[in-house]
C-alpha cells in the first residue's frame, strides 16, 4: 500500500517541509518550558520531592486518552481549515493560555491550596498539548512521500530542538542579561520564570499559526488520488474502532512499544527529577529549601542543561538521515540510545556543575533519535487510511511508562533510594540502555533498505 502512495504522491520543497512543522518549534518552546520549570514551581507551591513524579502523571494520562481520539477524528475531518489543522490551532492556543497561567496558580487560593491549582493548569496544558502534538506527526505523513519521511521527522525534530533550547534557556537569559529577580518570596514563583511562561505563550500561538497560513493539507479528492487504498469509507467510528485498531496494530509497532517503554520511563524520569538531583546532588541544597539563591541557580543551571541536550539534539537530527543511509534505522536509533544511557548514569559521578554539560551531549542524541527514528519506522508500515489513529495509538506506548513511573518512582525515591534523586536518573539510564537493545529485535524492512 505504502508503495503506491509513495509512487504517485509529488515530493515537496524543503522550505515546503520547514513550514509544516514550525508550529511544533512553538510547542517545545511550551513543553520545554514545563519541563524545565514545573517541578521547580510545583516545589515553590509546596509539593515535595517524593509527590513530584505524581503531579506529573498529568501529561501521559491526558496523552494516553486524548491522543488516539485525536488522531480518530482528524483521519474523518475534511473542513474549510483542512484535516490536521483544526486540532493543533485549537490545541495550540488552549496550551498557549494554561502557559501564561501556571506560573500564577499561587496568585488563586481561594479554594483550593496552590499546589493543587498548579498541577491543575499543568493537567490543562498537557490536554492541549497532545491536542496539538498529536496531528503534526500526521501531518508529516499525510502530505511526504515514504523516500522524505525521514528527512519530514528530522527537520520535525530540528525544529522541536531550536524550540527547547530557546525555553529551557529563557529563565536564565532574562535573570542574568535582562537582570529580572530570580528569586521570590517563599511560596512566589520568580519574575524570570514567569516572564518566560508569558513569551512562551506568545511564541507558541504565533508558530501555530505560521504553519496554518503557509501549509497546504491535500483535499480529500487529492487524498484519495494519491492514496487510493485509503478511498474506502469508514464503517466503524470512536472508541469501537480505537480498540479494533489497538488490536490489530502492525508487528513492527508493537516491537517498538517495548523500545518506547524503556524510552519514555527514562525521559519522564529525567524530566522528574533532574532539578532535586541536581539542588541535591551538585548544590547541596538541603531538603525543603525552595528560595535561596543556590536553589535558584539549580533551578536555572538545569534549564540550561536542558537547552543543551534540545541543542545536540537539532544539529543530531540534521544527521540522522545520513546516518541512515549508512546504517539503517534500527543501528542509527540503537547506538544513539546507548550514549543517552551511559550519560543518564555519568551524572551520578559528576559533583561540579560544569561538568554536567557532558552527559547532555549523549542526552541530546537519544533525544534526537526518540523524537524521529520510532515515526520513521512506523509511518512506512501502518495503513495510510489510518495513519492518524495509529499515530494517536502509539502516543500509548510513551504515556502508559510514564503512568508507571509516575506511580511508583516518587515511592522508589522515598523508600529506597533514601530521598536522593540522583539515584532515579541512574535507574533511567539503565532503562535508556535496556531501550537500545530492544530496539534490534524491531522488524525494519522498509528501513533496511534506505
Amino acid at each position: 500500500m505504502t508503495t503506491l502512495a509513495s509512487a504517485v504522491k509529488p515530493s515537496l520543497r524543503l522550505s515546503q517541509v520547514w513550514n509544516m512543522s514550525v508550529g511544533f518549534l512553538g510547542i517545545q518552546f511550551g513543553f520545554a518550558l514545563q519541563n524545565g520549570n514545573a517541578s521547580r514551581i510545583l516545589q515553590t507551591f509546596g509539593a515535595d520531592v517524593e509527590h513530584l513524579s505524581l503531579f506529573w502523571l498529568a501529561a501521559p494520562l491526558t496523552g494516553m486518552i486524548v491522543q488516539p481520539l485525536i488522531g480518530h477524528y482528524s483521519d474523518r475531518t475534511w473542513n474549510r481549515l483542512g484535516r490536521r489543522k483544526p486540532y493543533f490551532l485549537s490545541g495550540a492556543l488552549v496550551a498557549a493560555l494554561a502557559l501564561a497561567l501556571l506560573p500564577n496558580a499561587g496568585a488563586i487560593t481561594a479554594l483550593l491550596p496552590p499546589v493543587l491549582i498548579g498541577a491543575g493548569m499543568l493537567m490543562l496544558m498537557d490536554a492541549a498539548i497532545n491536542v496539538a502534538m498529536e496531528p503534526f506527526r500526521a501531518l508529516v505523513a499525510d502530505n511526504l512521500p515514504d523516500a522524505q519521511r525521514s528527512t519530514g521527522f528530522s527537520v520535525q525534530t530540528f525544529l522541536i530542538g531550536v524550540g527547547a533550547v530557546v525555553g529551557s534557556w529563557l529563565p536564565y537569559l532574562l535573570s542574568e542579561y535582562g537582570h529580572i529577580a530570580k528569586t521570590a518570596a517563599p511560596g512566589q514563583v520568580p519574575d524570570n520564570v514567569r516572564y518566560s511562561f508569558y513569551i512562551g505563550a506568545a511564541v507558541l500561538a504565533g508558530a501555530i499559526l505560521w504553519t496554518i497560513f503557509t501549509t497546504r493539507e491535500y483535499s480529500p479528492e487529492e487524498h484519495a488520488r494519491f492514496n487510493p487504498e485509503a478511498a474506502a469509507a469508514h464503517t466503524a467510528k470512536g472508541i469501537g474502532a480505537i480498540v479494533k485498531d489497538f488490536a490489530n496494530m502492525p508487528v513492527a509497532m508493537r516491537q517498538l512499544g517495548l523500545v518506547q517503554f524503556f524510552s519514555w520511563f527514562a525521559l519522564f524520569s529525567m524530566w522528574v527529577f533532574t532539578t532535586p538531583a541536581v539542588a541535591q546532588h551538585v548544590y547541596q541544597v538541603p531538603p525543603g529549601d525552595t528560595s535561596s539563591v543556590r536553589f535558584a541557580d539549580a533551578g536555572n543551571q538545569v534549564g540550561i542543561l536542558f537547552g543543551i541536550y534540545n541543542g545536540v539534539s537539532a544539529v543530531y537530527a540534521l544527521c540522522l538521515p545520513a546516518l541512515v543511509r549508512i546504517t539503517n534505522r534500527k543501528t542509527t536509533h540503537a547506538i544513539s540510545l546507548a550514549l543517552g544511557g551511559i550519560s543518564l548514569v555519568w551524572m551520578y559521578f559528576i559533583h561540579t556543575p560544569a561538568w554536567l554539560v557532558f552527559p547532555m551531549i549523549g542526552i541530546g542524541l537519544a533525544w534526537g533519535s526518540i523524537l524521529s527514528m520510532p515515526y520513521a519506522i512506523l509511518s512506512s508500515v501502518l495503513p495510510v487510511r489510518k495513519m492518524g489513529v495509529y499515530m494517536g495509538i502509539f502516543n500509548f506506548f510513551i504515556t502508559f511508562p510514564q503512568i508507571v513511573n509516575g506511580l511508583f518512582s516518587g515511592l522508589i525515591v522515598k523508600y529506597v533510594f533514601d530521598g536522593q534523586a540522583i539515584y532515579a536518573l541512574t535507574l533511567a539510564g539503565v532503562c535508556m540502555l535496556c531501550a537500545a537493545v530492544a530496539v534490534l529485535f524491531v522488524k525494519d524492512e522498509a528501513g533496511s533498505r534506505k
